[in-house]
């Protein structure tokens, strides 16, 4: 048989969820269990999709008594790999759901694509198309597991999830486990207590400032007098309202010395004050400038006083280095 044209079958592995409650019951509040399953399976497909990899979830049926719930995990057509490969894509999506905020979901999921390498089924087959193939996929999770700890909707479904566990006092533990589906061989487990919740949730959806430079704004709308007003302009092709922190500038607007025409434009450094709706979903709350660089007069930059103090201070690593010449 022509392996080239072989159908491969990926095979699934599945991640279940079991809910442990104080009393001894196995009934559960249908709109909470449906809304910690919308967190859950938004939390597993952002990780997938931070990881590059296209995945499909399907429920599983259930014979076992308890509370639980079993999700199938399976590859999309275009990753032909080896069950190897799709074990350990599971149970890093598993790792990552039951990574606190004190840990890096990162460094947890490096080293469970790590254990790819030593894994039999990984290594020993006949197909070397597909033994590539699988190790092209470990490198790619590899690679893009730096993407997992800088993803606010990773931090906020996880956080959504607990939070609502959190709330439901019936429940007193939640385990994740990762295994494989034909073999029913777990391969990552998590025991949480409820009173490790806390350690998942966000206590605020403000995020840390980021600071850029170098930003072209154009101005719609200046504040030429003393105000408190805000100023209008284009930052990132749609108009924003910013606060001018920046006291040189306002003193050369206010004393006539810079004129504002259609198309006048000015280049600075701002501060980013962002927030994070319900989904994780980044959003600009606030926009200052706090230096502007230069400003333009019929296209010709005009530097200013502040800019070229700037441009004049010497890196952090040279001014170190010259201490010790």
């Amino acid at each position: 048989m022509n392996t080239n044209n072989e159908a491969l079958d990926t095979g699934s592995n599945c991640i279940e969820v079991q809910y442990f409650f104080e009393e001894e019951t196995h009934l559960m509040d249908a709109l909470v269990q449906n809304k910690c399953e919308y967190e859950l399976l938004a939390l597993v497909r952002e990780v997938a999709s931070r990881l590059k990899l296209r995945i499909i979830i399907e429920t599983a049926p259930l014979a076992e008594k308890g509370f639980k719930r079993r999700f199938r995990v399976t590859l999309k057509k275009e990753h032909k790999v080896t069950a190897a490969a799709l074990t350990i894509a599971t149970t890093v999506l598993t790792a990552v759901i039951a990574a606190p905020l004190s840990a890096s979901a990162g460094d947890a999921a490096r080293r469970l694509v790590e254990v790819l390498k030593s894994v039999p089924e990984f290594n020993n087959t006949d197909n070397k198309r597909m033994q590539l193939q699988a190790e092209k996929l470990r490198l790619q999770m590899y690679t893009n597991c730096e993407n997992l700890d800088t993803s606010t909707i990773i931090k906020k479904r996880r956080s959504n999830f607990f939070e609502l566990l959190n709330r439901y006092p019936r429940i007193r533990q939640v385990r994740f486990t990762a295994f494989n589906e034909l073999k029913d061989t777990i391969t990552h487990e998590e025991n949480l207590l409820r009173q490790d919740f806390n350690s998942f949730i966000l206590t605020t959806n403000i995020l840390e400032p980021e600071e850029v430079d170098d930003i072209d704004i154009e101005i719609i709308s200046p504040v030429l007098k003393k105000s408190s007003y805000k100023w209008t302009g284009m930052y990132q092709g749609k108009p924003r309202s910013f606060t001018m922190q920046s006291k040189e500038f306002k003193k050369l607007v206010q004393s006539g010395k810079v004129q504002f025409k259609n198309g006048t434009s000015i280049n600075c450094q701002l501060t980013l004050q962002k927030k994070m709706n319900n989904e994780g979903t980044e959003r600009i709350t606030g926009i200052l400038i706090n230096r502007v660089n230069h400003y333009f007069e019929n296209d010709k930059p005009i530097e200013t006083v502040e800019g070229k103090k700037q441009k004049k201070q010497p890196e952090p690593e040279i001014t170190q280095l010259a201490l010790f010449m």
